[in-house]
């Protein structure tokens, strides 16, 4: 008695394992996206916790706006 109760042909059985290889493939991926946004949320969440002074603080960035030279230099 045969054991191939579908009947599938080489290229049948291929083709199912394909679809399988890219709905694996399609599953990682949609792991990696979904992990990648709770921890984007988990940040999120971490901020909300600082209290409101920590907010209100002036930007990092404000140093970049600095100039090289101090003023009264030659080169100003």
């Amino acid at each position: 008695m045969p054991n191939d109760y579908f009947e599938e042909t080489k290229q049948t059985n291929l083709v199912f394992w394909s679809l399988g290889q890219m709905l694996k493939g399609a599953g990682y991926a949609a792991a990696f996206v979904i992990a990648i946004g709770l921890a984007l949320w988990a940040i999120y969440l971490v901020g909300l916790l600082l209290p409101e002074e920590s907010r209100q603080t002036p930007s990092p960035f404000g140093a970049l706006d600095a100039p090289y030279v101090a003023e009264g230099h030659d080169l100003a």
